[in-house]
């Protein structure tokens, strides 16, 4: 129960303030409106700081399927455990998309623009191409995954002290790597709350994108798995 509950509520601060620093930046009469892309990039590291800090002492803070299941095949992590800890991730993201909504809902009220609205809560790619976009996923997920995987402790996963390392690492990808597809590098950040933005009653919205859908939740189990083989190989 306390790797259940760990997950979901690490991840569920993990969207929250992730996708929250999102709506503050693209939506409508925000105090941060049109504030760029260096607010979004920092603020979401500090997501991942937030939820990892939170909850490492309880359950190793994975907060993201693909780091779970590259976890799993490094040998630093129960795959008997994998599936407690994906169902919470995906739960913990579907809530903290919501109360992204709850906190923002006058103001995706105001925004015209449905595609900010669809951005809010999950990501797109700049250029629409199917392999370029999977290789972007691919790679920046190697990177997250590789250096989780070089912090993680044996057969545990993260602790607290790794907090501020790993959201630094989240901020280098979201500079460097993360301007072609938003760099989503987890399917519990991206598919849980694209299906909030289909569930939710959020007025003049768009569809959620389905036919893209699928790329944020392969791409990064790929790019998580092939950094466990990479790490595996130098060990």
């Amino acid at each position: 129960m306390s790797l259940f509950l760990g997950e979901l509520i690490g991840t569920a601060l993990l969207v929250l303030l992730g996708d929250g620093v999102v709506a503050n930046v693209v939506l409508k009469n925000t105090k941060g409106s049109n504030s760029g892309w260096i607010v979004i990039t920092f603020g979401w590291a500090m997501a991942v700081f937030v939820g990892v800090f939170s909850v490492a002492a309880v359950c190793g803070a994975h907060l993201n399927p693909a780091v779970t299941l590259a976890l799993a095949a490094a040998g630093k992590f129960s795959w008997a455990d994998v599936p407690i800890c994906i169902v919470a991730q995906m739960l913990g993201g579907a809530l903290g998309a919501g109360l992204v909504w709850l906190q923002y809902k006058s103001h995706f009220e105001m925004t015209d623009d449905r595609d900010l609205k669809l951005a809010v809560f999950c990501t797109g790619p700049q250029v629409r191409n199917t392999l370029s976009n999977v290789l972007s996923e691919v790679i920046g997920t190697f990177v997250l995954v590789f250096g989780v995987l070089n912090m993680a402790a044996p057969a545990v996963g993260l602790g607290a002290v790794n907090a501020l390392p790993v959201g630094l690492l989240v901020l280098a990808i979201g500079l460097s790597l993360g301007g072609t597809t938003g760099y989503a590098i987890n399917p519990a950040r991206d598919l849980a709350p694209r299906l909030m933005h289909f569930l939710l009653p959020i007025p003049n919205k768009r569809d959620s994108d389905w036919g893209y859908a699928w790329i944020p939740v392969v791409a990064p189990i790929a790019g998580g798995l092939l950094a466990a083989y990479v790490f595996m190989a130098f060990r």
